[in-house]
């Protein structure tokens, strides 16, 4: 049984037409992953599908219930607790279409609704709050005109879960939320009993969730069975075909409009039955070129190795702090990310670091003639009254990219901004859009420190991908807060991770602190580990104290000697497969095999992860 049909929808704003008869048939159960560059209709297809805009063309079937998580929700209620309330009022009309059928005596009905509350539960009193919590949304008493933004998706995110509908569109689920409130996500919709159609820029959501991608190109709606692997090898093999058929095409006017320039007025039925297919292939669409982003970082002027040192920070907010005792180094080339729960501190340590924010204790040096450019959460920084092209080019019309002078049009080009939306206003930009003109002001300022606060909130994923790369070959050093998992393990050299009792601890990578958070919540009691700044216990009493620890024996010595290595080894071998992924050839290559790929990266990870888990172990015996 279909689940949701959609017949030739056609949807444009002004002179902009966005979907062009998007067909789609969705069954009962499926989980589709909604992909394309931002700005091709992924949201407002979304908004179709779930009834709140009409397409102008076509038809939408729904059989079922639907529910919408939008990027920019509204909340009906006046308090975090009636708009959870209400989104479990199905619950309640369930249980009293039952009791109706009982006391009717239709016991067939009541069978049937007896099974489904079987399955929903028969009391979901406490499952309003333990989502809530599972979210980190704020308590049921919160006024919601005292929301942050954040706080609003988290709890507009626990409404649309809360609904159970039959068929869940979920836009960018993950924005907002912390790295272990994804994962529990991530869990949550693999196990959903609905249909799911996701749109996010999270690879590990998408890859782990999702059955069928269906992609926007070009107004059009093109599925591909499997994984996200699967689907980058399928486009790359689709886009080959039609460029070749596209050549062929415009080979066949050329040849047929030569033909038709030197041929004296043909009046015969095979003359004009020329004339008329060259009219038709002339007439057919052109093949849309896919735009590509281009973003190339460079600092400038070249300053030491140490360009930001922090020296006992901390930082409260009444009774609360938020961090204490910080202390880091910020060399030349390192990426350094930021994890830890909503709330933690982590936008508050980048505008401190970036100056514009004082610390309440300790110390932020940076080096003589540094220069830094944060990137917020708010996108701030630019006048929703401008227009692209005054935005970009700060009311110039040309920008200075290094020694040359360019064209501010010629420099948005590179943004995949047309010369269309160059009179655009930025209030009517989208998120992914607002973000794009971000990054090419960021391009321009021509920073040495980069303070990233969630980058990767509304980006598509081909520009997420080029972002990585980009700062990856970055000669100045970046900070970067995201709860995108694939972004933390491709581009980060470190980790500062926020932990409950205000500590920021360092670790190697993301799978390291996982690793040690699993040790440290261990029921055998393994050691927590140590922050950089923490103060080490001195003097005979504390030594006669502190309990003996098991030591380890010459097999477990040689296994902890070997296992950096062997780390050193797999993550050689975790950044050639990425690196063969990103590679377009690699889509092109015949013998290549590009889900295998990701198979074995996924596999590398799982080792890697594995052997930071052990080596954590075995720290915690004594040589």
């Amino acid at each position: 049984m279909s689940l949701l049909e959609m017949r030739a929808v056609e949807k444009a704003f002004g002179d902009r037409a966005v979907l062009r008869g998007c067909k789609l048939l969705m069954k009962t159960g499926e989980r589709i992953g909604l992909v394309g560059p931002n700005g091709c209709g992924k949201s407002t297809l979304l908004s179709i599908m779930a009834g709140l805009q009409k397409p102008d063309h076509g038809s939408v079937i729904r059989n079922g219930s639907v529910g919408i998580l939008t990027q920019n929700p509204r909340l009906k209620g006046e308090t975090v607790g009636q708009v959870v309330d209400a989104a479990l009022a199905w619950h309640g009309r369930l249980l009293a279409a039952y009791h109706q059928a009982l006391a009717r005596g239709d016991m067939s009905r009541a069978a049937k609704l007896h099974d489904r509350l079987d399955v929903a539960g028969w009391d979901l009193s406490h499952h309003a709050d333990a989502m809530l919590h599972r979210l980190g949304a704020p308590s049921r008493a919160t006024p919601i005109a005292q929301l942050s933004g954040g706080e609003l998706r988290r709890v507009a995110l626990a409404r649309t879960l809360l609904g159970s509908p039959e068929l869940l569109l979920l836009d960018e689920p993950t924005n907002h939320l912390d790295v272990d409130t994804g994962e529990w996500l991530q869990a949550y919709l693999r196990g959903y009993r609905g249909g799911v159609v996701l749109v996010t820029h999270d690879r590990y959501l998408i890859e782990a969730v999702v059955d069928r991608i269906v992609e926007i190109d070009d107004g059009v709606c093109i599925s591909y069975d499997g994984s996200y692997g699967d689907y980058l090898l399928a486009r790359a093999e689709r886009r080959a075909a039609q460029e070749r058929a596209e050549d062929h095409r415009l080979a066949l006017i050329a040849r047929e409009a030569a033909w038709a320039a030197r041929s004296p007025a043909a009046r015969t039925t095979r003359a004009k039955s020329r004339l008329r297919r060259l009219d038709q292939l002339r007439s057919r669409r052109t093949l849309a070129s896919p735009g590509k982003i281009d973003i190339q970082l460079h600092s400038g002027q070249r300053l030491g190795q140490n360009l930001v040192e922090a020296s006992g920070l901390g930082k409260s907010y009444g009774n609360r702090t938020l961090f204490r005792q910080v202390d880091f180094t910020l060399k030349r080339g390192e990426r350094l990310g930021l994890i830890g729960p909503n709330g933690a501190g982590k936008s508050t340590l980048l505008e401190i670091i970036a100056g514009l924010r004082s610390p309440d204790m300790g110390k932020i040096y940076r080096a003589p003639r540094v220069k830094l450019s944060l990137f917020d959460q708010q996108r701030s920084g630019l006048d929703p009254a401008d227009t692209v092209f005054h935005a970009a080019g700060n009311g110039n019309s040309h920008v200075s990219l290094g020694d040359r002078s360019v064209h501010v049009s010629s420099f948005l080009k590179n943004f995949l901004f047309s010369h269309e939306m160059l009179d655009q206003r930025v209030a009517q930009l989208s998120g992914g859009e607002r973000a794009r003109l971000l990054l090419a002001r960021l391009l321009l300022e021509g920073s040495h420190v980069l303070l990233l606060d969630e980058p990767t909130n509304d980006l598509d994923l081909q520009t997420l991908r080029v972002l990585e790369e980009a700062l990856m070959g970055f000669d100045g050093a970046t900070i970067v807060a995201t709860h995108d998992r694939a972004f933390l393990d491709r581009v980060c050299t470190g980790i500062l991770a926020f932990h409950a009792d205000a500590r920021l601890v360092a670790y190697a990578s993301r799978q390291q602190y996982h690793g040690s958070a699993r040790a440290s919540r261990d029921p055998a009691g393994l050691q927590r580990p140590r922050a950089a700044s923490r103060s080490k216990a001195s003097g005979p009493t504390s030594a006669r104290l502190r309990p003996r620890k098991p030591r380890r024996s010459y097999h477990q010595e040689r296994e902890y000697q070997a296992i950096p290595q062997h780390i050193e080894d797999l993550e050689n071998q975790q950044a050639a497969v990425e690196a063969r992924l990103a590679e377009p050839s690699t889509y092109r290559d015949p013998h290549a095999d590009p889900a295998a790929l990701t198979r074995r990266l996924a596999q590398l990870t799982q080792q890697i992860e594995a052997l930071y888990q052990r080596w954590t172990e075995l720290e915690e015996l004594e040589s």
